[in-house]
């Protein structure tokens, strides 16, 4: 953990705040760089999911095999 001094917007920190559900500045900012993570993470599955990047669903063998309901 690092401790550092910077300026921010009192009221994007409320609207952060209000939006994460958050109690105190430390922790709205600390949420806020984790969505920021789990965005990317998202933003790249999707990719992986649009262009069938490492999946096997056009394999007929595969998708024999798959569990279904």
């Amino acid at each position: 953990m690092r401790k550092t001094t910077v300026e921010i917007d009192d009221q994007l920190i409320a609207r952060a705040r209000m939006l994460l559900g958050t109690s105190s500045i430390k922790e709205t900012i600390h949420r806020a760089l984790l969505e920021v993570e789990r965005r990317e993470a998202r933003r790249l599955e999707i990719k992986a999911l649009v262009e069938m990047d490492g999946l096997d669903l056009r394999d007929e063998g595969v998708m024999a095999r798959a569990w279904r309901y």
